[in-house]
């Protein structure tokens, strides 16, 4: 039975609870579907929080954070403290074109002065548990499939899903419904949002070593990858992490953007192994102290999807294509586009009339564009410029022996500025993400 959009979008108003109906559906309780059904919650909203996987999961991820992520899961309640096992980390250390440096986190009103790291499996768990302790309803091995859509309207009103062991049928019933769930993104091409093709997509591979190096308090980026198999070394284009994880083990991986020639033409995991075969014995990256397989996972960058809104679905996190060109860091803007999401639903939940919330929810891409556009654009002219392994040679060799220049690159790397009253850094990077395209 077909619904008027007033009706559609008004339902949860006169519809009394039930199990299988709320207010908002956020598909995914990674950060992104976590973070904006713990701040729809907390707002006083009926969420349901639907995860095809059952806590602890695993995902391909670095398990560094940086100032910007760790602000969020302050906002988020989530006790970071060492004792409940977070390890903090001071800053960056860069090596490339023979050079080393160590660069701490700037000192910010906006944000703290250190990152986090944290393994992904119990990460996310940390979020969706918080999400559910704000009021949030989590269903756990819930397979989202199929969009329900209106056919007056066009637009969705909940999703069709099988749940637990069993995969029993069932649907779920919304006005709205965010997609939290990744770059594969099912909901979102269900609904006829597909990836574009100009934006730049990056792929991360990582493992985990035990090694003495565990509890190493930086972060540390490796600016140039070296294939040592062969007669002659070769430089490849992409980056290498170090991230110490405090438990014994190294998280060590590799990220290459596809706006290279070699990408498609090499194999990764193989160019991880070599590169990790190339560092100091002592270190232990070894075949034998390797604690798990070689992962990957596709990074979608600077607004891969649009529109961010359409027809009663809300893009967040991955499936917006939400990752930073400039570093492929993805967590921190996952968790900053559901709080996003999340106030721009609260404000239109409470408008009296259909065109009045229609009116609030078209202001959520506006947002992130203003937000975030004019830093992805200058992002997207980054990553063609590094994905040639010269250019990254000569900016390695050069850039790192001037340290003013690389607290100016850290800053804008990573997107770590005050946006009033910061320093002159600050004000020129802001001025540049300001006049730079919204695209």
């Amino acid at each position: 039975m077909t619904e008027s959009a007033t009706e559609s979008v008004s339902e949860s108003v006169t519809t009394p609870r039930s199990e299988h109906r709320a207010d908002v559906i956020v598909v995914g309780a990674g950060p992104a579907g976590s973070a904006t059904a713990y701040h729809l919650a907390k707002s006083g909203l009926d969420v349901l929080l639907l995860e095809k996987t059952a806590f602890p999961r695993e995902k391909v991820c670095g398990d560094g954070l940086t100032p910007r992520a760790t602000k969020q899961l302050i906002n988020m309640g989530i006790d970071i403290s060492e004792e409940a096992g977070w390890l903090r980390n001071k800053g960056l250390r860069i090596i490339g074109g023979g050079n080393r440096l160590q660069l701490d986190w700037p000192d910010l009103a906006s944000y703290p002065d250190y990152g986090l790291v944290r393994k992904r499996d119990d990460f996310d768990e940390q979020l969706a548990r918080q999400a559910q302790k704000a009021g949030a309803r989590l269903y756990e091995r819930c397979n989202v499939g199929a969009p329900i859509i209106n056919d007056l309207t066009g637009r969705i009103e909940g999703v069709q899903a099988k749940l637990g062991e069993e995969k029993t049928p069932v649907t779920f019933h919304a006005p709205l419904v965010v997609a939290a769930d990744g770059n594969s993104t099912r909901l979102s091409l269900a609904m006829g949002l597909h990836r574009r093709e100009d934006r730049p997509m990056g792929v991360a591979v990582r493992t985990y070593f035990t090694s003495p190096r565990h509890d190493d308090d930086y972060l540390e980026s490796w600016l140039e990858l070296w294939d040592r198999r062969g007669a002659q070394d070769r430089l490849l284009p992409g980056y290498g992490w170090i991230f110490g994880m405090g438990d014994g083990t190294s998280n060590v991986g590799l990220g290459v953007l596809n706006t290279s020639s070699s990408f498609k033409e090499l194999d990764w995991r193989e160019i991880l192994k070599a590169w990790c075969a190339s560092m100091p014995a002592d270190w232990g990256y070894t075949p034998e102290n390797m604690t798990g397989p070689i992962r990957g996972a596709a990074l979608p960058m600077a607004f891969n999807r649009q529109p961010h809104y359409t027809r009663g679905l809300l893009l967040v996190g991955d499936a917006g294509g939400l990752v930073n060109p400039f570093n492929g860091e993805g967590i921190a803007y996952a968790m900053e586009s559901g709080a996003i999401a999340a106030e721009v639903i609260v404000q239109a939940h409470a408008r009296a009339t259909y065109a009045q919330r229609e009116l609030a929810l078209q202001r959520y891409p506006k947002i992130l564009k203003d937000t975030y556009g004019g830093y992805y654009s200058l992002g997207r002219a980054f990553v063609k410029l590094i994905g040639n392994p010269k250019v990254m040679k000569i900016a390695t060799q050069r850039g790192l022996t001037h340290p003013l220049l690389m607290r100016f690159t850290l800053k804008m790397l990573a997107n770590l500025t005050d946006p009033t009253g910061g320093d002159a850094m600050d004000r020129i990077i802001n001025g540049l993400s300001k006049v730079a395209p919204k695209a």
